[in-house]
């Protein structure tokens, strides 16, 4: 980019011309600048916008937590099946984790994401042929 100056200026002032305004060129801005300005955007008030941002994400928490809740649902209902296999495999019998995956399937699940909900399924359906091996 090239600047040009409408006025030249003579050299380097000397030592008394220090802190003295010299006269000769003022600064306007253009059509071009003016029009830019006018057609700029207006700005956003800041609560209200806020205000919005802290309402989406707050629905992102809700829909988030319902997910969250299903997926500790299913690996604690994984978990009790590892250690009720891990306690077939020792010779125990433990009807304490029966009752436990029992009281985890009577309570009511909420997601709305489908691989979610069929990989839940599939646990769940694993959950009830055990509790109907034990005759619960």
């Amino acid at each position: 980019m090239r600047i040009e100056a409408n006025f030249r200026t003579s050299g380097v002032a000397s030592r008394s011309g220090v802190g003295q305004a010299q006269g000769g060129g003022e600064f306007r801005l253009g059509e071009a600048a003016a029009s830019a300005r006018a057609g700029s955007a207006p700005l956003v008030s800041g609560p209200a916008s806020i205000g919005a941002l802290l309402a989406l994400q707050a629905v992102g928490d809700a829909t988030e937590g319902r997910r969250r809740q299903a997926i500790k649902r299913g690996r604690t209902l994984l978990d009790t099946l590892e250690e009720m296999r891990a306690d077939f495999l020792a010779g125990r019998a433990n009807p304490a984790m029966l009752d436990r995956l029992a009281t985890i399937l009577s309570e009511e699940r909420e997601t709305a994401e489908p691989q979610l909900d069929a990989l839940l399924d599939d646990i769940e359906l694993r959950v009830r042929v055990e509790l109907a091996k034990h005759g619960r």
